[in-house]
């Protein structure tokens, strides 16, 4: 992660569902984050291999394409890339004593907008 504080954050979103995606992405492009998108989680582990300004991940659950779940690249992201917070959210459920790695945040779905933003500019002052 590049050490530029005047930057917005760059989230990594990753959410399966195209509107949740969108409207999710425009809450926090209006609360003046960056957002990359990936509909997945292998390619969100791409984006992460290829670009080193990502500050945080949200990611969802349930993602039926790809080879893994959120909660499995929650703890894959937690152990390559340690410096990133990781946020998950989920609407069917909340996770087990193992599902998340340590520090991770959960929210579960239905999310009120500023919730989703205040936990994530939290996430980034702590990641800066």
């Amino acid at each position: 992660m590049t050490d530029n504080s005047d930057a917005p954050p760059v989230v990594l979103l990753v959410e399966d569902d195209g509107l949740l995606l969108m409207e999710a992405a425009d809450t926090l492009a209006d609360a003046g984050f960056e957002v990359v998108e990936a509909a997945h989680a292998d390619k969100a582990l791409k984006v992460l291999e290829n670009r080193d300004d990502v500050g945080v991940l949200m990611t969802d659950v349930d993602m039926p394409q790809g080879s893994m779940d959120g909660f499995a690249l929650a703890r894959l992201v937690a152990r390559r890339w340690p410096t990133i917070p990781v946020l998950v959210v989920s609407g069917m459920g909340t996770p087990g004593p193992n599902d998340m790695p340590d520090g991770a945040r959960f929210i579960p779905k239905p999310y009120e907008p500023m919730t989703l933003v205040r936990t994530l500019r939290a996430f980034a002052r702590r990641a800066a």
